[in-house]
């Protein structure tokens, strides 16, 4: 791999990859809560569980800024509202489903998310916890989708030099993500691709976690169907010929690019 890409696995844990002014929140009298940008009913969209109807919780707050983040809502300007831990278990079993997708921003973020799905498993509920891999928490979890952020994330150093510095810093923590991976029932990797020069650092990446392919899925960057459209021409056949699983944007074909998706 080019070395300008700098794409060296860091070993960082929980406590270093914390640093986004985003502080986790108690009330007085100590009641848990989470800072939530929105909640909704949805299909999942992505992965193994593509057109599964889910109840979404995604937190406001991440310690990343890839620069084509698509919920700058919940990273770059984040916002929402504090929410107890038991008042979205509560929304959760309203809904009358048994799928829960916690997401972000980087929903590992605040030690609070242990609680929550502690308590989510406790009612029954399935969990899939969408996250960069950056940071380890002792959660439940039945489905970990982990999405590495590769070196083409990294926001502009002459726009963003502090974030790309931090980004750079923190994207790669391979140590946590195997801790993630061997903590829940299932597993998948999620790359979200911008050109074919990607594959060389993924490769790195799933060698270094020990994975295999069919456990990888490659999602094109873009949030039109026009974008993934043109990508899947020369992104499929590179999927294909190592194994890996295609992973079209089906909430975007769907919804379009919008809120509550």
């Amino acid at each position: 791999m080019d070395n300008s890409q700098e794409s060296q696995f860091s070993q960082a844990s929980a406590g270093p990859t914390r640093g986004t002014d985003l502080e986790d929140r108690e009330s007085p009298s100590g009641i848990a809560q989470l800072k939530v940008s929105e909640r909704f009913v949805s299909r999942q969209g992505e992965g193994r569980l593509t057109g599964v109807e889910s109840f979404f919780i995604r937190t406001s707050g991440c310690n990343l800024r890839c620069h084509f983040c698509d919920t700058p809502y919940a990273s770059w300007n984040p916002q929402g509202d504090l929410t107890k831990v038991d008042d979205l278990v509560l929304a959760a079993l309203k809904t009358g489903l048994t799928h829960v997708v916690l997401t972000g921003g980087e929903p590992m973020l605040p030690k609070e998310i242990v609680g929550l799905t502690q308590k989510l498993r406790e009612v029954g509920l399935h969990i899939t916890i969408e996250t960069a891999g950056t940071i380890d928490r002792d959660v439940e979890c039945d489905l970990m989708s982990i999405s590495p952020k590769l070196a083409s994330s990294t926001p502009s150093a002459d726009k963003h030099p502090r974030w790309n510095a931090l980004h750079s810093q923190r994207r790669m923590p391979i140590d946590a993500m195997r801790r993630l991976i061997d903590r829940s029932d299932e597993f998948q990797l999620k790359f979200v691709v911008t050109s074919a020069d990607d594959f060389n650092e993924i490769e790195e990446v799933v060698s270094a976690l020990q994975t295999q392919p069919n456990d990888v899925w490659i999602m094109p960057e873009g949030v039109t169907n026009e974008a993934m459209d043109k990508a899947t021409a020369w992104l499929n056949p590179l999927c294909e010929a190592r194994g890996y699983q295609y992973c079209d944007r089906m909430q975007i074909r769907w919804y379009g690019n919008r809120r509550g998706t």
